[in-house]
């Protein structure tokens, strides 16, 4: 049975804290990147298919200069890399894939954002490529997500839609909130999955991903190959038990929840030995072209009609950046209480990275927008995770409270605020321990607090810059 969440008094919190308690394995103590504002307690990547409320989180690491990861692989983008000689190596491997019959010959996937399109577009019409471009459908479409699908199409590609089966798909998301707060898990399953599935069936050989996560954080030894790790989207042996979905073993799925293998079908990974046996390769774009996203939108902009946000994305200033899913908003929010980190500190900081933001800039966006509440589209978050006894009857019986309201949402935030990252003030109210723009160390800059420079700002412009 899930209950409902028990509220923490702030001297139960105090007491953890004192222990030096960090929930999911994170650093106990919190540093900023002196370059970007990313702190230490971003994840990395992981395989999510093992991921239990037990798993102890990899973390970004810093150097012994307070530099993160992600600033570091930057400056390799910058100074180190032969982007000449990268682009003949993605001219090679275009023209060893190429088809000689018209046949697809790789598979784009995406959602027609800014990324899957410049992707998939000049892979097309720069490189002769033939792609197939595949979706997972979100979970909840906005219709300016919508119109880039349909731009997509409309710019000269074919397009596999799969919709998954929307009943079992709010079940498994409502059990990856209350076990992960993580509501856009399984949604991550079909994203990664689906792609190498459809490549096996369908006998292509060569499947392009956007960006390495290494460009984010991960360890930059991920870079030395252009090639995903098979194991975040294959097992050498798929033992149920060992799969993990919303934080629930499948054969628990099956036994408490009733879902059947069918149900479950879209969400398993798929055997090793058949990528290897037909020698699918799974690369990343960026490790041949520059990676740039803000690049990347103009260039959707141009060649496609891409349309933004008519409104900034609740916590952040971005208006481009992950906006076809109405459960994004929640996405980084959830992330946010986790790990202490709000979506405008991620945005800010890889274009602090790209150079289209100051640091100064990046701090001033973090306290004016991060960890905001997503109230745009609340209403239908809790109408989609809610679990009707009636649609329900087996599976409802799981949930002290099957139908999802704020005060519910609310509550459940507390299971997941580290006492280490979290504390409640004297009105009883939850404060971060750590911000970026109190972070004392690495502040070279005058009025950094001050709320009249807050207001200088507008989304991501400032009435007193060119930068946009």
């Amino acid at each position: 049975m899930i209950l409902k969440q028990k509220i923490k008094s702030s001297s139960e919190i105090e007491a953890e804290f004192n222990k030096r308690e960090a929930y999911f394995g994170l650093p106990f103590e919190v540093k900023f990147c002196k370059k970007c504002i990313i702190s230490n307690q971003r994840p990395n990547s992981q395989i999510e298919f093992k991921h239990t409320h037990e798993t102890k989180k990899q973390t970004i690491q810093f150097d012994e200069n307070g530099i993160c990861d992600a600033c570091k692989v930057a400056e390799h983008k910058s100074d180190t890399i032969d982007w000449d000689e990268r682009e003949k190596e993605l001219i090679d491997l275009c023209n060893k894939y190429k088809s000689n019959n018209n046949y697809y010959d790789c598979i784009v996937p995406g959602s027609g954002g800014k990324d899957s399109f410049y992707t998939s577009h000049i892979l097309k019409y720069k490189y002769g490529m033939n792609p197939l471009t595949i979706t997972w459908a979100p979970h909840m479409y906005t219709e300016w997500g919508i119109k880039n699908m349909e731009s997509w199409t409309n710019s000269g590609f074919d397009n596999y839609l799969i919709t998954p089966n929307r009943k079992v798909q709010r079940l498994l998301t409502r059990l990856s909130l209350e076990n992960l707060f993580h509501p856009f898990q399984p949604f991550q399953f079909g994203q990664k999955f689906l792609a190498p599935k459809l490549a096996e069936k369908m006998n292509i050989k060569l499947i392009f991903y956007g960006e390495n996560q290494a460009e984010y954080g991960n360890k930059i030894s991920d870079l030395s190959s252009p090639k995903m790790d098979l194991n975040f989207f294959s097992s050498n042996e798929i033992n149920e038990k060992d799969i993990f979905i919303g934080g629930v073993s499948v054969p628990e799925l099956r036994k408490r929840y009733g879902l059947t293998e069918q149900d479950l079908l879209n969400y398993m990974p798929i055997e090793t030995k058949k990528i290897i046996e037909n020698d699918i390769q799974v690369h990343f774009l960026s490790h041949y072209l520059k990676w740039h996203n803000q690049s990347n939108y103009y260039y959707a902009v141009k060649h496609g009609g891409f349309v933004t946000s008519p409104e900034r994305m609740p916590g952040t200033y971005s208006k481009y950046s992950s906006i076809d899913d109405k459960m994004e908003d929640f996405n980084y929010y959830t992330l946010g209480i986790k790990y202490g980190i709000g979506w405008t500190s991620y945005v800010a900081s890889f274009e602090i990275r790209d150079g289209d933001l100051t640091r100064e800039e990046g701090v001033l966006l973090a306290k004016k927008y991060d960890l905001e509440f997503p109230s745009r589209f609340e209403n239908d978050l809790y109408d989609y995770i809610s679990i009707d006894p009636k649609e329900y009857p087996l599976a409802s019986k799981n949930f002290e409270q099957p139908i999802v309201d704020k005060n519910y949402f609310m509550d459940l935030h507390d299971k997941f605020r580290s006492p280490h990252l979290w504390a409640k003030n004297k009105n009883n109210e939850w404060k971060l321990r750590h911000t970026v723009w109190e972070d004392k160390e690495n502040q070279k800059f005058k009025n950094i607090n001050t709320d009249d420079e807050i207001k200088l700002w507008k989304g991501n412009i400032r009435k007193d810059s060119n930068i946009t």
